[in-house]
């Protein structure tokens, strides 16, 4: 994953840069660069990889950590805990379920669709 380059990504103004990292890291769970009781990203390394300060990364792992999704070793570092992905599905699906869908559904309601219409829509973009 590290190459000694700085990792190109563009945090998003419209949330903490702190809950980012923990996406960040979340997304690394799901798709399988991190599992079960492997060693993440140290918080320096994770700091110049993505060239941004280390308390920020400190205050993403945490919100992790809190979450059962991460845990410490001492004097390690931190390592990803043994249901992390499906705790990681579970809050996702929850807030896709909550946000998403009802965003998605809302601006439906605007332009008119059908239910049918949008779960055409959602089978024809699947096939893409």
């Amino acid at each position: 994953m590290m190459n000694g380059e700085a990792m190109n990504v563009t945090f998003d103004d419209k949330q903490p840069i702190f809950q980012q990292v923990a996406y960040i890291i979340e997304d690394d769970i799901l798709n399988g660069t991190f599992r079960v009781d492997e060693q993440v990203l140290s918080v320096a390394q994770f700091s110049q990889w993505f060239q941004i300060n280390p308390a920020t990364v400190v205050k993403g792992i945490g919100l992790l950590v809190n979450e059962g999704i991460l845990y410490k070793k001492r004097g390690l570092g931190m390592y990803v805990a043994a249901d992390a992905k499906q705790q990681i599905q579970l809050k996702r699906k929850e807030r896709f379920y909550k946000e998403l869908l009802s965003n998605l559904l809302d601006e439906a309601d605007k332009l008119g669709l059908t239910t049918e219409t949008i779960i055409e829509m959602i089978r024809e973009r699947r096939k893409e």
